[in-house]
């Protein structure tokens, strides 16, 4: 069975065929974030028709915004405010007489995760993406758990200090609160500056606390973290872990698993696993 699985991100659209779990080369552009519907779906047309082929089966379809599980029509695209209100499966169908599958971002990261990453051993499991804002995907018992309107896991809206979970555990942190940019704090941890990895001890406590929330909701058993921060997990594991540890129910802790995702283009390959049956 072959796929095309694409990613709908804040700033760019790439997208692959994918048999058997292998991605083929990807097929990359910007977006247009503040086109016009017709202009960003001619844009999902224009990437689909350069790698369709007789035996693609199938398109999966990852979008930065919610999906209401009903309906599937797209709510909440912040980036790409044209898309709101959209069939977008709907109409991929119509014009390509195929079976679409359309689900949140953060979601397909989950599920790519899951199927052919860090979270193939296990049953439940959460994935954060962190770059831009916080987003989180959901396997509760080998399915994808989304909630009644599509919104389940959004824990970075949940009110943290004197914001909210996504102002301290997202990319945004580090020109936030050290009015720094975090691809400077990087480079300077690098290099072993003491400043810069106290930062981002600072994140990981921060990552730390979302993450007891998570735990308090759902006994997971694996936390795969994604997105821009992603390379930068050795620098602020640490903190991560002594803000864990003292959660209450010890026994969670000890066999949590958390890492940085090593797999590369979860989203896609999530968005194409979207048509694997659900184990």
């Amino acid at each position: 069975m072959q796929i095309i699985g694409i990613d709908l991100g804040g700033t760019n659209l790439r997208a692959g065929v994918v048999q058997d779990g292998v991605l083929q080369p990807v097929v990359s552009q910007p977006l247009k974030m503040r086109g016009t519907s017709t202009e960003v779906l001619e844009q999902i047309f224009g990437v689909i028709d350069q790698l369709l082929h007789p035996e693609v089966t199938a398109i999966g379809i990852g979008v930065p915004g919610l999906v209401d599980p009903l309906t599937r029509k797209v709510q909440g695209v912040v980036n790409i405010p044209a898309l709101n209100d959209t069939d977008v499966r709907a109409i991929l169908e119509q014009r390509y007489r195929l079976p679409v599958k359309i689900e949140n971002d953060a979601n397909c990261f989950a599920w790519g995760e899951f199927h052919y990453g860090a979270g193939r051993s296990f049953q439940s499991m959460v994935g954060l993406t962190i770059g831009t804002g916080l987003g989180t995907g959901i396997v509760a018992e080998g399915r994808l758990f989304t909630g009644r309107h599509g919104g389940a896991g959004e824990f970075g809206m949940v009110r943290y200090l004197d914001k909210n979970i996504e102002y301290y555990v997202s990319g945004r942190f580090f020109g936030q609160v050290y009015k720094t940019a975090g691809e400077v704090v990087y480079r300077r941890a690098l290099e072993g500056d003491k400043e810069a990895l106290d930062i981002y001890e600072d994140f990981g406590r921060h990552l730390g606390e979302a993450i007891k929330m998570i735990l308090y909701a759902l006994d997971t058993e694996c936390i795969v973290i994604g997105g821009a921060v992603k390379a930068a997990f050795p620098f602020y594991a640490a903190g991560m872990w002594e803000t864990v540890r003292d959660f209450g129910f010890q026994h969670s802790v000890s066999s949590l698993k958390i890492e940085a995702s090593s797999l590369i283009n979860s989203n896609i390959l999530g968005a194409a696993a979207l048509h694997l049956q659900q184990r």
